[in-house]
């Protein structure tokens, strides 16, 4: 598995990796498909004849109350406008329009709660209770422009809430339930917004969490003081109502009408903003637009994802992430398929809980991210073997690199090796999927594979130029694409200084990648995460992934730490699987640090130098599950820690590992 070692130029990363397993479509796959081989094949045909024209034959897959003057108009760049000067509403396409269609009485939306409780709501009920809270928010003041803060778990009532407000034309901001109260003030400080919607507790992990108190704290330290805060009655605790703000969620819906009109918005006019989480600088809201998310997330939505009528398809994601935003409500909504949500924690109160929902509510299409494959790899296969699994027909990963041995494990394991699983590559600030294999694609475990049609992605080294195949270098995006951030909200520099001043012309992402033989992409980890050893440069993903090929190994992160001799060497945190199933039991620590060491270089060859391994029995996590690297960077060597307020460090969002 190891590659032999090349010399690198202009800041190229090395690819140490090598994945020889390949996974072909089976024919029925093929056969059920919406998009065939041919198909696919015409349609990177299409998009590299005129990318334009293709973008506009998927806009044209939606309803428009005004058609657009042009389809991109580039002259403020990197300040693009799409289908400029037509006029929309993305609720229009998520929802109105199916209540006149074949869709009016299908399931929009299951939610199952964390004790067990359920909600299910027709497209119909979802028009009627979208219409009502978009009444009680216009009743309340919100206009067009005006921000809604919403900042709950992921209920119905979250769902609800962003659509109202994008029907409305006001601007929603959705604050993950998981952030403290610190990190909500810092985004009502820099949104302003007139309401704020959020719950009197919800369930997690077997708790009872509050979370109005932490809104009246985040009040209290913001210096904006919003009109009224909206509480969602959830469950049974007592919380502090200020009758002069403060309204409970059933009274202000209480009697409104079930119609509503849907504003006509400018297809550029602001949609949502979220936030990115900082390090050392406060949080910036990404701004995406009504009408080319709309086309971007409905488009990539029905072609990666093979949407059938019948499906139902489960996002873990909170409705609080992008993910949640363009995979849990505006993509399947916009399709026109059931989309599932779930209120809790995976692993309560059994780490079956995930092929439990799976196997009760038969989903079909299942979207997850590689931090819960590995928490549930440590329990082995037992739960997915206790569990009907055979509703499930393609599976898919985003949000971070998934190592191959975690793909074929989920492959293997959930998929019963039939599913194709479709490991995506995309940001908050594409709005939308921009690499990806199809159901229909030769799938290779731990890559993204091409991208998609009209998506013009390139690896380049510090000057520009494409690096060669095999090499790593930066990932960037050559031209717009319609899901695209618009700006960072009231800061017009730093979006362009951030996205766009590195390689001019040109969208960095801030990721390191690779390119095979084939055209495949692979990520190898974060720009910041490269690792120089003696002149080469090493992505941590290239470590992450030997490491987890170990017996031992359940999880690890990997981080570049000083070096007399090499400049810089890895040092990797490890947490063990139990041991009592493996014949690499170590009866000293030590023993088992430098077998670690000694699999790396195994795996990757000399070049890979591995200084230190420390085991500890967990590693640090923002609430959204993802390893926090530079905390172990800064633990490490003394750097700045930068912001923590995302930190899965309070008992509130604790876990049951």
């Amino acid at each position: 598995m190891t590659d032999k070692t090349r010399p690198t130029s202009n800041g190229t990363v090395e690819s140490l990796l090598t994945e020889q397993r390949v996974f072909r479509p089976l024919p029925r796959v093929i056969a059920d498909s919406a998009v065939n081989p041919a198909d696919l094949k015409l349609a990177h045909e299409k998009a590299d004849t005129n990318r334009l024209a293709y973008w506009e034959e998927a806009a044209e897959r939606l309803q428009w109350y005004r058609r657009w003057n042009t389809v991109l108009d580039e002259s403020s760049a990197p300040f693009y406008k799409w289908f400029e000067g037509a006029r929309c509403n993305i609720v229009h396409n998520a929802l109105d329009r199916h209540i006149t269609s074949p869709n009016r009485n299908k399931l929009a939306l299951i939610w199952e709660g964390e004790p067990g409780n359920t909600r299910r709501l027709t497209y119909f009920e979802l028009y009627r209770e979208v219409n009502k809270c978009a009444n009680a928010l216009r009743e309340l003041g919100v206009a067009k422009g005006d921000r809604v803060v919403i900042y709950l778990p992921s209920l119905p009532e979250t769902v609800i809430s962003m659509l109202a407000a994008a029907k409305i034309g006001a601007i929603h901001s959705v604050v993950f339930a998981g952030f403290s109260a610190h990190a909500l003030a810092e985004r009502i400080e820099d949104a302003k917004p007139k309401i704020i919607i959020t719950v009197d507790a919800f369930y997690r992990n077997g708790r009872v969490l509050a979370l109005k108190p932490l809104v009246d704290e985040a009040l209290e330290q913001a210096e904006h003081s919003v009109e009224h805060t909206i509480v969602v009655h959830r469950t049974h605790v007592t919380v502090s109502m200020n009758p002069e703000k403060d309204l409970w969620w059933h009274d202000v819906m209480r009697e409104k009408s079930y119609e509503a009109i849907t504003e006509s918005m400018e297809a550029t006019d602001p949609l949502f903003m979220l936030y990115t989480s900082g390090t050392t600088d406060k949080p910036k809201g990404v701004v995406h637009s009504h009408g080319g998310y709309m086309v971007g997330v409905h488009h990539t939505f029905t072609q990666v994802f093979d949407n059938h009528a019948t499906d139902i398809f489960w996002c873990t994601a909170d409705v609080g992430w992008i993910t949640g935003h363009s995979y849990v409500v505006y993509g399947p909504l916009m399709a026109g398929t059931t989309t599932f949500i779930y209120e809790g924690h995976p692993l309560y109160p059994e780490a079956g809980r995930v092929w439990s929902v799976v196997e009760r509510w038969g989903i079909s299409v299942l979207y997850t991210v590689p931090t819960l494959i590995r928490m549930l790899m440590r329990f082995g296969e037992k739960y997915t073997q206790q569990h009907d699994l055979s509703t499930l027909r393609l599976l898919g990963t985003v949000g971070e690199p998934i190592s191959p041995d975690a793909w074929v494990w989920f492959h293997k394991n959930v998929g019963k090796g039939r599913c194709p699983l479709l490991d995506t590559w995309w940001q908050t600030e594409t709005g939308m999927i921009m690499i990806s294999p199809y159901p229909i694609s030769v799938l290779k475990p731990g890559s993204v594979a091409r991208p998609l049609p009209a998506v013009d992605v390139d690896i380049v080294d510090d000057t520009g130029t494409s690096v060669p195949t095999g090499k790593g270098g930066y990932l960037v995006i050559k031209n717009p694409w319609p899901a695209m951030i618009t700006t960072l909200f009231n800061d017009d520099e730093t979006y362009k200084e951030m996205y766009w001043s590195r390689f001019a012309g040109q969208y960095c992402s801030g990721d390191i990648a690779r390119r095979d033989e084939d055209g495949y992409i692979w990520v190898q980890g974060r720009a910041d995460d490269v690792i120089m050893i003696a002149g080469h440069r090493i992505g941590t993903a290239e470590f992450e992934a030997a490491l987890a090929t170990h017996p031992l190994v359940a999880e690890c992160a990997v981080i570049g730490i000083p070096n007399a001799i090499r400049g810089e060497v890895a040092k990797a945190f490890v947490v063990l699987k139990e041991q009592t199933d493996t014949l690499y039991f170590m009866d000293e620590e030590s023993e088992t640090e430098q077998q670690l060491i000694e699999h790396v270089r195994a795996e990757l060859g000399s070049i890979a130098v591995v200084g230190a391994v420390d085991i500890r029995d967990a590693l640090p996590r923002n609430r959204s599950g993802k390893i926090m690297r530079r905390l172990l960077r800064a633990e490490t060597t003394g750097s700045e820690i930068g912001d923590t307020s995302t930190l899965e460090e309070d008992p509130f969002w604790a876990t049951t590992d």
